[in-house]
Protein backbone atom coordinates (compact mmCIF):
# COMPACT_ATOMS: atom_id res chain seq x y z
CA UNK A 1 0.00 0.00 0.00
CA UNK A 2 2.15 2.82 -1.22
CA UNK A 3 0.45 6.17 -1.39
CA UNK A 4 1.96 9.55 -2.04
CA UNK A 5 5.63 10.14 -2.49
CA UNK A 6 8.65 10.57 -0.34
CA UNK A 7 8.83 14.34 -1.01
CA UNK A 8 9.39 15.32 2.63
CA UNK A 9 12.33 12.95 3.17
CA UNK A 10 15.80 14.43 3.39
CA UNK A 11 18.73 13.19 1.34
CA UNK A 12 21.52 11.54 3.35
CA UNK A 13 24.44 13.91 3.59
CA UNK A 14 22.23 16.97 3.10
CA UNK A 15 22.29 19.97 5.43
CA UNK A 16 21.36 19.36 9.05
CA UNK A 17 17.57 19.20 9.29
CA UNK A 18 15.69 21.51 11.62
CA UNK A 19 13.88 20.14 14.65
CA UNK A 20 10.60 20.73 12.84
CA UNK A 21 11.84 18.77 9.80
CA UNK A 22 12.63 15.82 12.08
CA UNK A 23 9.25 16.16 13.81
CA UNK A 24 7.49 16.14 10.44
CA UNK A 25 9.40 13.01 9.39
CA UNK A 26 8.50 11.26 12.67
CA UNK A 27 4.86 12.14 12.05
CA UNK A 28 5.07 10.75 8.51
CA UNK A 29 6.57 7.46 9.77
CA UNK A 30 3.99 7.06 12.54
CA UNK A 31 1.06 7.96 10.28
CA UNK A 32 2.29 5.58 7.55
CA UNK A 33 2.42 2.75 10.08
CA UNK A 34 -1.00 3.75 11.39
CA UNK A 35 -2.52 3.81 7.88
CA UNK A 36 -0.94 0.47 7.02
CA UNK A 37 -2.31 -1.13 10.19
CA UNK A 38 -5.78 0.26 9.51
CA UNK A 39 -5.60 -1.00 5.93
CA UNK A 40 -4.55 -4.47 7.17
CA UNK A 41 -7.54 -4.59 9.52
CA UNK A 42 -9.95 -3.53 6.75
CA UNK A 43 -8.48 -6.09 4.33
CA UNK A 44 -8.46 -9.16 6.58
CA UNK A 45 -10.29 -8.38 9.83
CA UNK A 46 -7.34 -8.81 12.19
CA UNK A 47 -4.98 -6.24 13.67
CA UNK A 48 -1.47 -5.68 12.39
CA UNK A 49 0.02 -7.42 15.43
CA UNK A 50 -2.31 -10.39 15.00
CA UNK A 51 -1.42 -10.72 11.32
CA UNK A 52 2.27 -10.62 12.24
CA UNK A 53 1.65 -13.44 14.75
CA UNK A 54 -0.10 -15.43 12.06
CA UNK A 55 2.83 -14.88 9.69
CA UNK A 56 5.22 -16.23 12.33
CA UNK A 57 2.95 -19.26 12.85
CA UNK A 58 2.78 -19.79 9.10
CA UNK A 59 6.57 -19.88 9.00
CA UNK A 60 6.99 -22.01 12.15
CA UNK A 61 3.86 -23.91 13.20
CA UNK A 62 3.72 -25.03 16.82
CA UNK A 63 5.49 -22.08 18.41
CA UNK A 64 5.06 -21.56 22.13
CA UNK A 65 3.36 -18.40 23.35
CA UNK A 66 6.67 -17.14 24.77
CA UNK A 67 8.45 -17.77 21.47
CA UNK A 68 5.78 -15.80 19.62
CA UNK A 69 6.09 -12.96 22.13
CA UNK A 70 9.86 -12.89 21.58
CA UNK A 71 9.48 -12.82 17.78
CA UNK A 72 7.20 -9.78 18.06
CA UNK A 73 9.22 -8.19 20.91
CA UNK A 74 6.11 -7.99 23.09
CA UNK A 75 5.27 -9.10 26.61
CA UNK A 76 3.99 -12.68 26.92
CA UNK A 77 0.71 -11.47 28.47
CA UNK A 78 0.12 -9.20 25.47
CA UNK A 79 0.84 -12.12 23.13
CA UNK A 80 -1.65 -14.29 25.04
CA UNK A 81 -4.35 -11.61 24.76
CA UNK A 82 -3.79 -11.26 21.01
CA UNK A 83 -3.87 -15.04 20.61
CA UNK A 84 -7.11 -15.32 22.61
CA UNK A 85 -8.80 -13.03 20.09
CA UNK A 86 -7.41 -15.07 17.17
CA UNK A 87 -8.58 -18.28 18.83
CA UNK A 88 -12.12 -16.92 19.34
CA UNK A 89 -12.18 -15.97 15.65
CA UNK A 90 -11.14 -19.52 14.76
CA UNK A 91 -7.82 -18.54 13.15
CA UNK A 92 -5.51 -20.44 15.52
CA UNK A 93 -5.51 -23.60 17.60
CA UNK A 94 -3.83 -23.81 21.00
CA UNK A 95 -2.68 -27.15 22.37
CA UNK A 96 -1.09 -28.15 25.65
CA UNK A 97 2.11 -30.15 25.44
CA UNK A 98 1.52 -33.77 26.49
CA UNK A 99 4.80 -33.93 28.44
CA UNK A 100 4.41 -30.54 30.15
CA UNK A 101 0.86 -29.21 30.52
CA UNK A 102 2.20 -25.73 31.30
CA UNK A 103 3.49 -25.40 27.73
CA UNK A 104 1.01 -24.14 25.14
CA UNK A 105 1.82 -24.42 21.45
CA UNK A 106 -0.01 -22.54 18.74
CA UNK A 107 -0.77 -23.42 15.12
CA UNK A 108 -2.89 -21.84 12.42
CA UNK A 109 -6.30 -23.36 11.79
CA UNK A 110 -7.55 -23.91 8.25
CA UNK A 111 -9.29 -20.51 8.35
CA UNK A 112 -6.09 -18.92 9.66
CA UNK A 113 -4.08 -20.44 6.83
CA UNK A 114 -6.63 -19.19 4.29
CA UNK A 115 -6.61 -15.70 5.79
CA UNK A 116 -2.81 -15.58 5.78
CA UNK A 117 -2.67 -16.74 2.16
CA UNK A 118 -4.89 -13.81 1.15
CA UNK A 119 -3.40 -11.24 3.54
CA UNK A 120 -1.76 -8.06 2.31
CA UNK A 121 2.01 -7.74 2.39
CA UNK A 122 4.03 -7.00 4.45
CA UNK A 123 2.33 -9.27 6.95
CA UNK A 124 4.93 -8.49 9.62
CA UNK A 125 4.13 -4.80 9.45
CA UNK A 126 5.34 -1.73 7.63
CA UNK A 127 7.90 -0.67 10.24
CA UNK A 128 9.44 -4.13 10.65
CA UNK A 129 9.71 -4.47 6.88
CA UNK A 130 11.22 -1.02 6.46
CA UNK A 131 13.75 -1.61 9.26
CA UNK A 132 14.78 -4.92 7.67
CA UNK A 133 15.55 -3.07 4.44
CA UNK A 134 17.98 -0.62 6.06
CA UNK A 135 21.66 -1.44 5.81
CA UNK A 136 23.56 -1.99 9.07
CA UNK A 137 25.03 1.53 9.14
CA UNK A 138 21.66 3.21 8.63
CA UNK A 139 20.05 0.99 11.25
CA UNK A 140 22.82 1.80 13.74
CA UNK A 141 22.50 5.57 13.07
CA UNK A 142 18.74 5.38 13.51
CA UNK A 143 19.12 3.47 16.78
CA UNK A 144 21.69 5.96 18.06
CA UNK A 145 19.40 8.86 17.17
CA UNK A 146 16.43 7.26 18.89
CA UNK A 147 18.56 6.49 21.96
CA UNK A 148 19.67 10.13 22.08
CA UNK A 149 16.04 11.25 21.83
CA UNK A 150 15.01 8.91 24.64
CA UNK A 151 17.80 10.26 26.85
CA UNK A 152 16.33 13.77 26.76
CA UNK A 153 12.71 12.72 27.30
CA UNK A 154 11.81 12.97 30.97
CA UNK A 155 8.85 10.59 31.01
CA UNK A 156 10.29 7.47 29.40
CA UNK A 157 8.64 4.21 30.43
CA UNK A 158 10.74 1.35 29.11
CA UNK A 159 7.89 -1.11 29.64
CA UNK A 160 6.33 0.41 26.52
CA UNK A 161 9.06 -1.28 24.49
CA UNK A 162 7.26 -4.59 25.00
CA UNK A 163 3.86 -3.37 23.77
CA UNK A 164 2.72 -3.03 20.16
CA UNK A 165 1.80 0.47 19.08
CA UNK A 166 -1.83 1.11 20.12
CA UNK A 167 -3.08 1.29 16.54
CA UNK A 168 -1.62 -2.16 15.82
CA UNK A 169 -3.55 -3.94 18.56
Amino acid sequence: MKTGSNQGAKVVGAATPSRLDVLRNLRIVIRAAQRHSSWIEKQCGVSGAQLWMMRELGDAPGLRVGELAAKLAIHQTTASNLLDTLEKAGHIVKARDAADQRVVTVTLSASGQALLAQAPIPARGLLVEALSRLDEDALQRLDQGLQALLEVIDMVDESHAMQPLPFMM
